[in-house]
């Protein structure tokens, strides 16, 4: 299978808020359309992101002004993943973070270290199991290290938790590819890779 992994640019606006506009999220419910605005560099105090319509307008919005960091895959022309990769010190004002993230260690930014964080993966359904998230992980590393981040820092969820959802990908994943857990919690785990 031939995937591309593109780096999200201005350009690719219209297809980004396409992929949500028809790849499920989550439970499928319509309203939970999410167009990862709550996971961005934007200050979103006072942001009103109660309907679809007005989520994507903040994603067209984000993705040409670069708020909305991160990967997109593509097969024969289609996205069919995307992966959430952004500075750690410049989400830490985002909504989503304020709210859910309270249990991870800030140590790495109070250090002036340069972190590269993943918040989430989408795959299109079609698309699971192919190992597109694995490929998307890879570049986010790769581009990491040439752009010199110290270190790869993820968020993924137990089973059992507060969150069951899959978007912050897989524990073994990462591990498969060299990152090891530095924080764990009721709410989630936190893993790191050194890229030094």
């Amino acid at each position: 299978m031939n995937i591309e992994i593109r780096k999200l640019a201005p350009e690719h606006a219209e297809d980004y808020v396409r992929f949500f506009d028809t790849t499920p999220h989550d439970d499928c419910v319509d309203e939970h359309k999410c167009y990862c605005v709550c996971w961005c560099s934007d200050d979103c105090e006072g942001r009103d992101y109660s309907t679809v319509q007005k989520r994507r307008e903040y994603a067209l919005r984000y993705v040409k002004d670069g708020s909305i960091q991160g990967y997109l895959a593509y097969y024969e022309g289609k996205i069919v993943g995307w992966c959430n990769a952004n500075t750690k010190s410049d989400c830490l004002k985002c909504v989503s973070w304020r709210r859910m993230m309270g249990y991870v260690p800030l140590d790495d930014v109070s250090a002036g270290l340069k972190v590269k964080s993943i918040f989430c993966f989408v795959i299109a359904p079609e698309m699971r199991r192919k190992g597109i998230a694995t490929l998307l992980l890879e570049r986010v590393c790769q581009d990491a290290a040439e752009e010199g981040f110290d270190l790869v820092e993820a968020y993924p969820y137990k089973s059992s938790s507060w969150q069951s959802s899959d978007f912050g990908g897989y524990l073994e994943m990462y591990q498969k590819k060299g990152f090891s857990v530095c924080a764990e919690t009721d709410q989630g785990v936190v893993v790191r890779k050194s890229l030094r």
